[in-house]
């Protein structure tokens, strides 16, 4: 069978998992990836998996950029977190001109950072002004570029519309020292993604610096990738991170049942039938996730190959898929720790942090209850 398109990034990650997990309370700590890290990341060109070809960038297939994120979600979650984000970001690429393109992912160290949709910038000669503040922004504390997801003001004050009426938002995109970066991210999970805000005060941003996010029309580039969109690409990778974290947690939690000999207990865990019972059952959800997640992409994936359309059903079967493979990771990485007993309590332990981060990632928009409601709209107007 042959690999899929970019599939040596998934054995480059691998590669990497013992540099991540030694520089992982570093991480934590400074609430930052370590310089090693991110000059490991760089080097392997793991940034550039969906930046396009003709930039330069490995534009891989979606199953390759998961598989990615999950290998390096078993060393550290806030490391996969940021990688999935910036890698994401960088598809903007595709809806740019190759001059722009080129000068913001082929200029050292050439990643992206943005945080949530918020705000206005006003339309200028040549371009648009913005003062604003935005949040959630992980990976900024790497990024060389900073971008915003912002309504358009006519010049005119009136708010710019798109053909059937919605506002017009529009991305924005400025180097990171134009910006004020504010240290706000203490969290309880996810430490070391530096999620932190940005601002910026009467900035200009000419026109060439801006594009039309998850717009196929905008798109200058013909790759099936890029019709999927930004939107769907963080929910599948963000999914596959928190398989690696499920899956790490797991595989620690079966080496301590083989090792620990519990209290007042007359033998070693691993020989408990209620032990034994419930690592086949979690190893049994684990994997059912996962082969649900990836069905879901490889279905999609095939008919966009075949049809050269992303549909709104297609959409909804990955946001489904998505959300339901955290919420099971979820699971396993309680039932992991639980297992632990008093031994997932220690920071000097695979639990703790972990559980931490798994919780923070399921706190994420693309974990949403609201995202079954949705899907079960859809179903039951017929649309599936």
């Amino acid at each position: 069978m042959n690999k899929p398109q970019g599939f040596d990034l998934v054995e480059r990650a691998r590669a990497l998992q013992p540099l991540i997990m030694s520089e992982a309370d570093e991480i934590e700590r400074t609430r930052r990836l370590t310089p090693a890290v991110t000059s490991a990341l760089i080097e392997n060109e793991l940034y550039r998996a969906l930046l396009p070809k003709s930039l330069g960038g490995s534009e891989a297939a979606l199953q390759a950029f998961m598989q990615m994120q999950e290998e390096v979600a078993k060393a550290d979650a806030s490391t996969a977190w940021c990688l999935g984000q910036c890698t994401v970001c960088a598809m903007i690429a595709a809806s740019l001109d190759h001059d722009t393109a080129h000068e913001i992912f082929n200029t050292a160290p050439g990643i992206l950072a943005w945080g949530a949709i918020a705000h206005e910038a006003r339309a200028v000669e040549g371009g648009y002004r913005v003062t604003a503040r935005w949040d959630f922004a992980s990976g900024s504390r790497q990024a060389s570029w900073l971008g915003a997801h912002v309504r358009i003001i006519n010049v005119d004050g009136t708010p710019r519309k798109n053909a059937d009426g919605s506002p017009e938002v529009r991305t924005i995109l400025f180097p990171v020292a134009s910006a004020t970066l504010h240290d706000v991210w203490q969290a309880i999970g996810l430490a070391g993604t530096g999620t932190d805000s940005y601002e910026v005060s009467d900035l200009f941003i000419p026109e060439r610096f801006t594009a039309l996010r998850d717009v196929p029309s905008a798109l200058r580039e013909k790759g099936p990738l890029y019709k999927i969109g930004t939107g769907s690409t963080f929910s599948l990778g963000f999914a596959a991170a928190s398989l690696g974290v499920a899956r790490a947690t797991l595989d620690a939690a079966i080496a301590l049942a083989r090792a620990k000999h519990q209290s007042l207990a007359a033998h070693a865990m691993r020989d408990n039938q209620a032990v034994q019972g419930l690592i086949g059952r979690t190893e049994g959800d684990l994997c059912a996730a996962r082969a649900y997640l990836y069905a879901t992409a490889n279905a999609m994936w095939h008919d966009l190959g075949a049809t050269g359309e992303f549909s709104p059903q297609h959409r909804s079967a990955v946001r489904l898929a998505a959300t339901w493979t955290i919420h099971q990771s979820a699971r396993v990485v309680d039932t992991a720790y639980h297992m632990a007993g008093a031994t997932a309590v220690f920071r000097s332990n695979p639990f703790e942090r972990r559980f931490r981060d798994m919780h923070a990632i399921a706190q994420q928009l693309q974990a949403r209850d609201t995202h079954y409601e949705d899907v079960g709209k859809m179903i039951l107007s017929g649309n599936r």
